[in-house]
């Protein structure tokens, strides 16, 4: 695959992945009863979806910046692993599409930080 082809799948996949996290991570924080349902079913508390909304909106922002982008996007993966594991156990797998494709993304993201670091 050429440089230009894989620089635009980068900033594709951050572009996408933001907007993603921005959306869920706002609708978190503003109490949207939908998005705070999946961690009542798994009983955990209430604190915990805002504070998964921080941790989106956080690294939503952070995935942009060059040395911050590898770490945020780990923490990022590990909550789409998470949501990944809600829909495969307590929901449709089908369901579990976007939290796959958003893996996808995040995996592309850290490998590109990473080769742009050895290189």
């Amino acid at each position: 695959m050429s440089t230009k082809v894989k620089k635009i799948f980068m900033y594709t996949s951050l572009g996408l992945t933001t907007l993603a996290f921005i959306a869920a991570g706002s609708a978190k924080l503003a109490g949207v009863e939908q998005m705070h349902l999946s961690f009542a079913l798994m009983g955990l508390p209430a604190w915990f979806g805002y504070f998964i909304g921080a941790s989106e909106l956080a690294g939503a922002v952070a995935i942009w910046i060059k040395k911050l982008s590898i770490i945020a996007a780990s923490g990022l993966l590990v909550i789409m692993a998470g949501a990944t594991f809600f829909h495969v156990v307590y929901d449709s797998v089908a369901n579990a599409i976007p939290a796959v494709i958003l893996c996808a993304f995040l995996i592309n993201i850290i490998i590109n930080r990473v080769n742009d670091i050895n290189a």
